[in-house]
């Protein structure tokens, strides 16, 4: 280890040393990673495994969702706890426990024959694919970059969009050939073969943990510039955080990102089947998400480094407004393809703004605890989508009656975004910061 350290210090591999400046984008390259291997844990590639599950079970669609919802909002509780260990401990220890256990989360899922050992699971998976997997490494982010993170961010979350693209189609090739719970098995050691060493080996757990400051500044440089005062970036705590407004208001305004972009990618087979639109079609309404979702999120990584996120937030909520009312339009293949890149694109931005907006808002110090508290949030809606999604479903024949439904939820969440500016707080005659009143 001493001897690859050393290595890595000179030559060609300078920038792998923690002594170099560029050290950061080897964090960034990791981080995007990290979001990439999330891909077993999150809602796309759940979706190529309910119907050989339920086939096997003997479900109701309603009866899986219904475990799904259960076990998601057991994880939005237990992700508070990651977020205040990766305060306490670091990235590093923290993300190499995540992996370890990720993998063997994926195959508990391969043993699922009761509706326990589908709760169970469903909550270990998201727990620590949907929350853990992405929450640490775009924390990591947030604590590496503050001048140009919307667009570190949007790079790291890039593995995400990819990740979209890739494990779906991996997840029904694995399904055809071998079964669906042979394809668990498969995807743990993806998960361990992506992850665990990076994790172990190239992860820290801050700048000024290896005499840096973000942005690639060294410690003893003399000045350090930053987009806003010191103070107001690294000193909130999460109960500082709780005394302001814009707080809760973001804690709900990311909610249709969540709740509808999890609802309508859950069932899109289904939802695309009742288009008349056939499965591999209806598959490829993914993949055209995905690229769409890459494709804005960089976008919103620029726009989230010029301009005031919240606007950034009103504009995707803008768009999921327009995917949503696309939705009933869809008659032939060309038009399903529309609304995936219109869905992409409110994805894409949403997800990157509101990943953006809380280091941006409440600083970098406390980041895990607070990103675990909307983390929380997030996924709690997200598994409050699928849900009533099957109920109105399975009471109507159609998807029509649950978007129509949930078409004012992105209207909402869009006028609490832009009822939410930068919290400021005032200095004392000495600098030190007072407690934030609200």
């Amino acid at each position: 280890m001493v001897a690859m350290r050393r290595a890595a210090g000179a030559g060609p591999f300078r920038f792998l040393s923690t002594s170099s400046t560029n050290y950061r984008w080897v964090i960034l390259a990791v981080a995007s990673l990290g979001v990439f291997a999330s891909g077993p844990g999150q809602t796309y590639t759940f979706s190529v495994f309910i119907d050989p599950m339920i086939e096997e079970m003997g479900w109701a669609r309603s009866h899986f969702t219904a475990m799904y919802a259960a076990g998601s909002l057991t994880g939005a509780v237990l992700i508070i706890l990651v977020g205040r260990l990766l305060d306490r401990y670091g990235a590093r220890r923290v993300l190499a426990g995540v992996v370890v256990l990720f993998g063997l989360a994926a195959i508990w899922m391969s043993y699922v024959d009761t509706t326990r050992d589908l709760y169970l699971g469903v909550a270990a998976m998201l727990t620590l694919g949907q929350g853990a997997m992405t929450m640490a490494p775009t924390t990591l982010v947030a604590l590496w970059f503050v001048r140009n993170r919307g667009r570190a961010t949007s790079i790291a979350t890039m593995g995400g969009a990819v990740s979209a693209t890739v494990f779906p189609v991996i997840g029904h090739s694995l399904i055809s050939q071998f079964g669906w719970r042979d394809a668990w098995i498969g995807f743990a050691f993806v998960i361990w073969g992506l992850m665990l060493l990076p994790a172990l080996l190239l992860v820290r757990r801050s700048p000024e943990s290896v005499g840096q400051r973000p942005d690639g500044v060294r410690a003893d440089e003399p000045s350090f510039h930053q987009p806003v005062p010191l103070t107001a970036a690294d000193g909130f705590t999460l109960r500082e955080a709780m005394s302001y407004r814009a707080f809760w208001f973001l804690l709900v305004a990311g909610a249709s990102f969540s709740l509808i972009g999890t609802a309508l990618t859950f069932h899109n087979i289904s939802l695309m089947g009742g288009k008349g639109i056939g499965g591999v079609a209806a598959a490829g309404v993914l993949s055209v998400m995905a690229i769409s979702s890459f494709g804005s999120n960089l976008l919103a990584g620029v726009l989230n480094d010029r301009y005031p996120n919240r606007f950034v937030l009103a504009s995707a909520q803008a768009l999921l407004i327009t995917a949503m009312l696309s939705s009933f339009l869809v008659t032939n293949t060309a038009l399903a393809m529309v609304y995936g890149v219109v869905l992409g694109a409110s994805m894409g931005i949403g997800m990157n703004t509101i990943t953006v907006i809380w280091p941006n808002y409440f600083g970098r110090r406390h980041i895990g605890s607070i990103r675990g508290l909307a983390m929380t949030s997030t996924m709690a809606f997200a598994a409050l989508g699928p849900h009533p999604f099957s109920l109105l479903y399975e009471s109507s024949g159609s998807y029509n009656l649950a978007i129509a439904v949930f078409l004012a939820l992105p209207a909402a969440c869009a006028m609490l975004g832009i009822a939410s500016p930068r919290p400021t707080r005032r200095e004392s005659a000495s600098g030190a910061a007072r407690a934030p009143t609200g």
